[in-house]
């Protein structure tokens, strides 16, 4: 599960194999060098799978990267929407950020809502999804996130993967109240995905979570 962990020991083989390793100037390559090096090449990996992503879940990406959850100005918000071929609008009706005020800012897991949008039209984004997942999660434990999950199909695993995105950015950035929450969606979806697969055609019961319509 821990992909930074199983990224280091090929990274770590490939420099110890030598008796040393120089940088382009003569210098010795360090240690921590070494390994923000690794580091960086699983942040490329990282950064590709947001091309599986919708594009309002790549803007949340960019906008969480810089503010996390604080405000920010809605005229950066705005050019960084340009950017991503998104709109401002597009981002509130997709439920990823309030806009008032000059200011932006994400919702929280806690403000998405009560469901999950399954309508025929709906966009249902990534980052949407995560959220409302998430919050079942904390509210309701891993089957009420199986549950939410259930309804996405294929999308469950860009889910997965945009968790661990957010996670790799806390802890570059020694965030770690916003970390908790990514955390715990990837070290429960083992768990999570044994609920589905032990009961594959189980309906859903709103009774057992609320987050589901």
């Amino acid at each position: 599960m821990d992909l930074a962990q199983a990224n280091i020991g090929p990274g770590m083989a490939i420099y110890s194999r030598y008796s040393r390793v120089v940088e382009s100037d003569g210098t010795s390559l360090k240690v921590c060098t070494a390994l923000q090096l690794i580091n960086l090449d699983l942040d490329e990996v990282l950064a590709e799978q947001e091309g599986q992503s919708d594009l309002e879940t790549r803007w949340a990406i960019a906008w969480f990267e810089v503010y996390a959850m604080e405000e920010g100005p809605y005229g950066q918000a705005e050019t960084l929407s340009k950017a991503k071929n998104t709109t401002i609008q597009n981002l509130v009706g997709a439920r990823i950020l309030e806009a008032r005020a000059g200011k932006v800012r994400l919702l929280k897991p806690e403000e998405v809502s009560e469901k999950l949008r399954i309508e025929a039209n709906a966009h249902l984004t990534a980052w949407e999804v995560m959220q409302c997942a998430i919050h079942a999660l904390d509210k309701d434990g891993e089957l009420a996130a199986s549950n939410v999950l259930g309804h996405v199909g294929d999308l469950a695993g860009v889910v997965r993967d945009l968790a661990y995105r957010l996670y790799t950015i806390c802890e570059r950035k020694s965030w770690a109240q916003e970390a908790l929450a990514y955390n715990m969606l990837v070290t429960s979806w083992p768990r999570i995905s044994n609920f589905r697969l032990a009961s594959p055609n189980v309906p859903f019961l709103p009774s057992s979570c609320p987050f589901c319509p």
